[in-house]
């Protein structure tokens, strides 16, 4: 894949080099996925459910193990260095924060509990109360019901939760999977003007998976569209929001009514993004 233009004058924070993910040994999931993300910015990977959004950022944060999956081939850099052999806590302490699908929150402890897990790496207990209460000024629900038993709270609360988590780290990167996942409109648009927030407040660059494509390409800078384990489509996130294949194939936008979205997908999408 060739280096992208639009981050040229850009410094590249994290990198991913034209990896190939195997699990059990037999299965190919990834087929040579790169991707550049700038200091500073919002970039969005997405794609349909299968694509390999969830394998991408696992192999960054390097979960992959838990899953009985591997990196086989290329390589991953965190501000120029190799970082595929390091173990997550070892990331988290670099500052390479995952939030994971599904929240996963510790639902015996309290909201502030699982927060405070976050600064698990730390030290320095004044230090540490300030940053929570920097996460309880971003999240004022959480501070509301910090006192509340986690498996108490709504989906939205524990997505916050698991942002405010991560935000405990005092991340650079924040790998962000799937925030909108089960999540009512409403709240979808609030976890997204806060990652906009924190991006822009505080400098944490994130790298967002996300199904919810509309939504992803309107907060992000960049874009990469994942399919089959390839990144088949990538550039400006707005001007991939306008691009009429996009539209068409994620957004559920289309100029032609009279095509069918079997033939299209099977001849113009080929034919377009694989040539």
């Amino acid at each position: 894949m060739k280096v992208n233009c639009a981050m040229s004058n850009s410094t590249v924070v994290l990198s991913v080099k034209n990896i190939e993910v195997i699990y059990d040994h037999v299965i190919l999931v990834l087929k040579g996925v790169s991707l550049d993300v700038p200091a500073g910015g919002i970039v969005a990977l997405v794609g349909a459910n299968g694509a390999g959004k969830t394998t991408t950022i696992k192999s960054i944060s390097n979960l992959l193990g838990t899953e009985r999956g591997e990196v086989t081939k290329g390589s991953i850099e965190f501000r120029g260095r190799r970082i595929d052999r390091l173990t997550p806590a070892e990331l988290v302490r670099r500052g390479v924060v995952q939030v994971m699908e599904g929240r996963h929150c510790f639902e015996h402890l309290t909201v502030e509990e699982n927060l405070l897990t976050g600064a698990y790496t730390r030290r320095g207990r004044a230090a540490i109360a300030r940053d929570l209460e920097r996460v309880y000024a971003y999240f004022p629900r959480l501070k509301e019901r910090r006192r509340s038993q986690a498996g108490y709270t709504s989906g939205g609360e524990q997505q916050m939760m698991a942002v405010g988590r991560a935000l405990m780290a005092k991340p650079s990167v924040i790998l962000l999977d799937e925030p909108s996942m089960g999540l009512a409109p409403q709240l979808v648009q609030e976890i997204f003007d806060i990652v906009a927030q924190l991006n822009r407040r505080e400098g944490v660059t994130f790298l967002l998976a996300e199904q919810n494509t509309t939504m992803a390409l309107r907060y992000a800078t960049y874009g990469y569209i994942l399919e089959n384990g390839r990144v088949v489509m990538d550039g400006d996130a707005k001007a991939l929001a306008e691009n009429e294949d996009v539209k068409e194939f994620y957004l559920g936008v289309s100029g032609d009514n009279r095509r069918s979205f079997r033939e299209v997908k099977q001849y113009r999408r080929r034919k377009r993004w694989l040539a």
